[in-house]
């Protein structure tokens, strides 16, 4: 498979996954047929910071014991932000590994 078939499908799978939250799928380049990828970093970044702050209030809501709320949802809601946050710190880590490769290559 190509590089741009990869970048294709992986497009198209963080099209599907920002549909499936609920969410605007990131800009493409008609004229390319990519992502671009500030674009899916920011979304990304975006969908971690806002299941952490989900988490924290509907701990908070349990905390204070309001109605229809309770320890099942609030501890899923945790492990989701929780996942979420690891799996975007190793991403990061692959990058800069990457890039470290990349810079330390001799031309």
């Amino acid at each position: 498979m190509s590089i741009q078939g990869v970048d294709q499908l992986l497009g198209e799978l963080n099209a599907a996954s920002a549909l499936a939250a609920g969410k605007a799928p990131p800009k493409t380049d008609p004229a390319a047929g990519t992502v671009d990828f500030g674009d899916v970093l920011k979304a990304t970044i975006e969908q971690v910071n806002s299941a952490q702050q989900t988490s924290q209030e509907m701990q908070k809501q349990f905390e204070l014991g309001e109605e229809g709320v309770n320890l099942q949802d609030v501890m899923v809601s945790l492990q989701k932000a929780s996942l979420s946050f690891q799996t975007m710190a190793q991403a990061r880590n692959k990058l800069m590994s990457a890039y470290q490769e990349i810079m330390n290559t001799q031309v």
